[in-house]
Formats: structure tokens, C-alpha cells, sequence
């Protein structure tokens, strides 16, 4: 005779317990699933609505821009207005940027890390013109010594 089952077939209690407990976990996790799925419906509307909002914020965002140069260009050349409002979005990116790496690396954790991780990318990045720009110089100018 075994374990876990008597001569005529019968569970043992342990066995019934066991297949009990499975029952009612698949019961939970079949409601969880059902819930989860219940909220996830109006949630992806929501975030398609958001989706289609932040577009609306970007050609927003795009026609201020250039209503700005125009207004700009009724007062200063061109290029000179092209150039002030592109220092002004660089200076504002700056400022937000080093403000949000600020809030990051106070926050500790896997926040400073990131902070830390972005904060040496942009770096790197930002070196790469500079080293191409004095590259392009010294070839220029070598160039022009030889010539």
C-alpha cells in the first residue's frame, strides 16, 4: 500500500490538502488575471488619449517656436533670431537638465547612479564635437602650412 493513496483508490488527507491549496491558487490567480485585465481596458485608452495629447503638445510646442522667430525676425536679422532663440532652448535644456540630474543624485540609490550614468554620457558626447571641431582646425591649418 503507499503513501499517499489507500488499496481502494482513495486520497490520502495530505494529497486532498494539496490539491485543495492548488485549486484555490489558480482560482486567485485566475481573479487577479481577470482584474488586472479589467483595469489594463480603460487604462491603454487612457494612455492612447495621453498619447494623442502629448502630439498635440509637440506641434503646440513647434508652431510657439515658430511664431517666436517670426516675432524675433521683425526685429533682428534672420540668422541672428535663429541663433538667439536655438541659444535660449540650449541654455533652457542646460538648466532643466542639471536641475533633474540635481533631484537625482540627491534622491541616492539606483537614482544617483543614473544620474551619474547620464551625467558621464552627456559629457562624452558633448566632447565628441569639440574633438572633431579641433581635428577639422588642425587639418585646416595644416593644410594651409604645407600649402
Amino acid at each position: 500500500m503507499s503513501e499517499t493513496a489507500t488499496g481502494d483508490g482513495r486520497q490520502s488527507a495530505g494529497e486532498r490538502l494539496a490539491g485543495d491549496m492548488t485549486e484555490v491558487v489558480r482560482e486567485e490567480a485566475r481573479a487577479v488575471r481577470e482584474d488586472l485585465a479589467d483595469a489594463a481596458r480603460p487604462a491603454a485608452a487612457g494612455l492612447v488619449l495621453i498619447g494623442a495629447a502629448a502630439g498635440c503638445v509637440v506641434l503646440g510646442v513647434g508652431a510657439a517656436s515658430t511664431t517666436a522667430l517670426r516675432m524675433l525676425e521683425t526685429v533682428l536679422p534672420g540668422r541672428l533670431a535663429s541663433a538667439g532663440l536655438t541659444a535660449g532652448y540650449l541654455a533652457g535644456a542646460a538648466v532643466l537638465g542639471g536641475m533633474g540630474l540635481q533631484r537625482l543624485q540627491a534622491a541616492g540609490g539606483s537614482s544617483q547612479r543614473l544620474a551619474e550614468q547620464i551625467r558621464e554620457t552627456v559629457t562624452q558626447t558633448l566632447s565628441r564635437p569639440g574633438h572633431a571641431g579641433v581635428s577639422a582646425v588642425r587639418e585646416t591649418l595644416g593644410e594651409r602650412s604645407d600649402a
